[in-house]
């Protein structure tokens, strides 16, 4: 049997200069990358990191190519085994995808890659190697990338991963780092990222100003470039009176061609009958990814009528105690009235009753 683990421990002191997350979803679906420093490292034992002059490349987070169709050209990807004992490692090229979460993540050991993975040959011929490492001990690996000459314009992605099993009991553990692969074929680039649709709700609370709007969106990357965003959300009213604070959110990258359904709870609303939840995105790319050009940007809206229970509740309750208050009064004026009466009808009877005494 065989799995996998994702070591969250610490890196050893001597690649903190330079460390990116690069760990494994649990059961060997997915590796989810991180995108700081050249290093991608195992804290059991294994790293990796894109190489120049038979060492780590400072300069580079990622494996990042800007080719024409067609083109050829060299790299190195430095291995390390900074674990106590001999391992054999598994080097490979793979292709990305974004997962449910919207991480960036590669497929799993056993698929075959079809896009930017497929691209990558080694010495070997393939796009995958065995290496033996002895401990302390690294290895600086040559590849080659070839881009196909049909390969459409635009981004295509990946990533190089180091792995290495371990026996664990009746299990193999596998333990993987990565490293993203960008590679932007040259032709007409067009940056593309739309809300699709947009879904709006509102929860009400006991504190009539302390509800909440719940904006479901979905985006969609339509272009051929990878792409972040930063959206910002508001409620409005009438005339677009705001009606709430500004909420933002940040997207992380979505590749091209995907979708994804994003959550966004604006709080501190009331229930003022029509609400415009409205939401607005700017699309960014990373520090260190290759430029796009113009980004696109947008905004959508929707329409929501809310009944004010809370108000409505509020009204009858003042109302309530304001009828009740004026119909005691009005029963406590007649009572007061009515004992007047009597109290003089009585005193006039007394009074008729001692002049007939008298006389």
């Amino acid at each position: 049997m065989r799995t996998s683990i994702v070591s969250l421990r610490p890196p050893a002191a001597r690649l903190l200069l330079a460390l990116t997350a690069g760990v494994l979803v649990t059961l060997g679906m997915t590796v989810s990358l991180g995108v700081s420093g050249a290093w991608a490292e195992d804290s059991d034992g294994i790293a990796g990191a894109p190489a120049a002059n038979g060492g780590v490349d400072q300069s580079r987070s990622r494996f990042s190519y800007q080719v024409e169709p067609g083109q050829t050209l060299q790299d190195e990807y430095l291995v390390q085994n900074t674990g106590t004992t001999v391992q054999t490692v598994t080097v490979y090229a793979t292709d990305a995808f974004n997962a449910e979460d919207g991480s960036f993540a590669l497929l799993e050991g056993g698929a075959v890659a079809v896009d930017a993975g497929h691209w990558i040959t080694f010495d070997n011929g393939t796009n995958s190697m065995q290496v033996a490492l002895d401990p302390g001990s690294q290895r600086v690996l040559p590849f080659t990338m070839t881009t196909p000459i049909d390969a459409s314009p635009g981004d295509h992605s990946g990533g190089m991963i180091v792995s290495a099993l371990s026996p664990a009991g009746q299990v193999s553990v596998d333990r993987r780092v990565g490293i993203r692969l960008y590679v932007r074929v040259k032709g007409l680039l067009q940056p593309g990222l739309t809300i699709s649709s947009i879904e709006s709700s509102y929860q009400p609370s006991i504190n009539p100003f302390a509800g909440e709007t719940t904006m479901k969106m979905s985006l969609s990357n339509t272009g051929n470039v990878s792409l972040s965003a930063d959206t910002v959300a508001q409620v409005r009213g009438f005339f677009g009176i705001p009606l709430s604070g500004l909420v933002d959110q940040q997207i992380p990258e979505m590749l091209p061609g995907t979708s994804r359904v994003v959550t966004i709870v604006v709080p501190g609303v009331g229930p003022w009958v029509y609400l415009n939840p409205r939401v607005s995105l700017a699309a960014t790319i990373d520090d260190d990814a290759l430029n796009a050009g113009v980004l696109p940007s947008g905004a959508r809206s929707s329409d929501l009528f809310v009944v004010p229970w809370a108000f409505l509740l509020l009204v009858l309750v003042v109302g309530g105690t304001w009828l009740a208050a004026r119909s005691s009064r009005k029963r406590n004026s007649a009572q007061a009235a009515a004992w007047i009466d009597y109290t003089e009808a009585e005193a006039r009877r007394k009074a008729r009753e001692e002049e007939v005494l008298v006389g």
